[in-house]
């Protein structure tokens, strides 16, 4: 193995989820203010209505994927009696059209983004920069999907293996040279998002308004007649409804 496999398969991936790590416990600390997704919805709602859901949930379907897909061993859903074949026929046709509505979705808030001048104005570099990863990540992804090579190449047996190992501080970067190299750049560019996720809007990820369902109610009062002691002044008064006075 060479010098550059040992640095991509092994230490790479390292650097990149120490980033991640400590990046998020920087930002919350220091930019809690800035930890947020940034929303537009005021300036534009017509595209983001059909763009957000579909990404969104697109996106969803794709993680839930990948957790089963590198995250339980093959041996468990084999014991299970979900064969290599079925979970293939699965995993394809699922994650094809996760992959699609995620695709279009992001084609939506693009699109939205570069031509809606206030929303325009509203995008930061790191925006920019997260966009373009995540582009190229679900983009690899898909091809892996659709093009396949994924029903040629077990990732289960490869892939999978070396991402569980590097939690497991046992790192086998071997598993990942032997891969198809579509495999190899979705899983570079992927690791690259890790890296630069703490400085983005996808921070929101990790936030859940929990405190909304304990917080108190808001109570809204409307200005009436029978509000205080004291008689309104006739400049609240509305037009043609001042009394006359005799």
């Amino acid at each position: 193995m060479s010098v550059g496999d040992t640095f991509l398969w092994l230490i790479y991936p390292y650097i990149c989820l120490t980033i991640f790590v400590l990046g998020h416990i920087w930002r919350y600390r220091y930019d809690k203010f800035g930890w947020t997704s940034r929303s537009s919805q005021m300036y534009e709602s017509r595209i983001l209505r059909w763009a957000n859901p579909m990404f969104h949930f697109g996106i969803l379907a794709v993680f839930l994927g990948h957790v089963m897909g590198l995250g339980i061993p093959q041996s468990w859903t084999d014991a299970v009696g979900i064969s290599e074949t079925m979970y293939h026929v699965m995993a394809v046709s699922v994650g094809a059209v996760a992959g699609f509505c995620t695709i279009v979705g992001l084609i939506g808030l693009l699109y939205r983004r570069r031509f809606t001048k206030a929303v325009l104005g509203a995008t930061t570099v790191m925006d920019k920069i997260m966009y373009v990863l995540l582009g190229l990540v679900i983009l690899l992804g898909l091809i892996n999907t659709v093009s396949g090579v994924a029903t040629t190449y077990n990732y289960r047996e490869g892939v999978s293996i070396w991402f569980r190992s590097i939690f497991f501080f046992n790192p086998q970067p071997d598993l990942m040279v032997e891969a198809p190299l579509s495999f190899q750049l979705h899983g570079i560019a992927a690791i690259l998002l890790f890296a630069f996720w703490p400085f983005t809007r996808l921070v929101h990820v990790f936030t859940a308004p929990l405190g909304y369902v304990f917080r108190p109610y808001v109570l809204y009062r409307s200005r009436d007649d029978h509000e205080g002691s004291r008689e309104r002044r006739r400049g609240w008064n509305k037009v043609d409804t001042i009394p006359r006075r005799r």
